[in-house]
């Protein structure tokens, strides 16, 4: 009853047209303290001891599976990498600044009809997918190559080459926006009056603290304890 009562959105949500699903089996950000946790619970159940990965949390992907049947194609499964010597971290931060970040990307897809039809034996697929993730992240921290030590068949890579239409969106909407907003906020500011620049002031102020604890929010360190602590074991 619990399982069906998480199933049922899951179901009303691809029954109206064709939809994606993001899914995440590791359930939060990797950490040093919830990577530690993942080890000592793969140990204590034998199961697979992941280098660069938290062990996948296998029960919402089995109960996703069923309503995908007839609706969804195939999964695609994604593994995403950045250069350890790249001279700026994938941050939000380094976003903001505009700063260039090149990320590298493994696609693989899956049929749907190729993933097994059993609870245990999607668990142990879900599973072999994450050891072979492993061993890619392994091969490109190493060598900078997904392929040179995964033992994965090469695919020759293509890059995406860069597209002005979103910056030209960004663009007209920011223009949009903040003109005629700087316009009141500068006329608040110089107004003379010391209600209306105190609510100029704390507009801005506003604005900058909550991009600060957006920021701050994306910060490894500033994560959710959730994967912090061994998960028991279910069924």
């Amino acid at each position: 009853m619990h399982r069906a009562t998480h199933i049922e959105p899951i179901r009303s949500h691809f029954s109206k047209e064709l939809q994606k699903l993001l899914f995440f089996p590791e359930g939060t950000r990797f950490a040093p303290n919830k990577h530690e946790a993942s080890l000592e619970f793969a140990q204590k159940h034998n199961l697979p001891q992941l280098k660069y990965h938290l062990l996948p949390r296998t029960r919402g992907f089995i109960a996703s599976l069923p309503p995908m049947k007839g609706k969804v194609p195939a999964l695609y499964d994604i593994e995403l990498a950045f250069r350890e010597d790249a001279p700026d971290k994938p941050t939000i931060t380094n976003m903001l600044f505009g700063k260039p970040l090149t990320a590298h990307i493994y696609f693989k897809r899956i049929p749907l009809e190729d993933i097994p039809e059993g609870e245990a034996e999607q668990e142990k697929f879900l599973r072999d997918r994450f050891v072979l993730r492993d061993k890619l992240k392994e091969s490109f921290v190493k060598t900078g190559d997904f392929f040179a030590t995964s033992g994965v068949p090469r695919v020759e890579p293509f890059e995406v080459p860069k597209r002005f239409y979103p910056v030209v969106n960004i663009i007209f909407w920011l223009t949009f926006t903040l003109i005629p907003i700087s316009y009141y906020l500068v006329k608040l500011l110089f107004s003379g009056e010391l209600l209306y620049f105190s609510i100029g002031a704390g507009i801005i102020g506003s604005f900058f603290l909550l991009m600060n604890k957006t920021v701050g929010m994306s910060e490894i360190k500033k994560g959710s304890s959730y994967g912090a602590t061994t998960p028991k074991k279910t069924s």
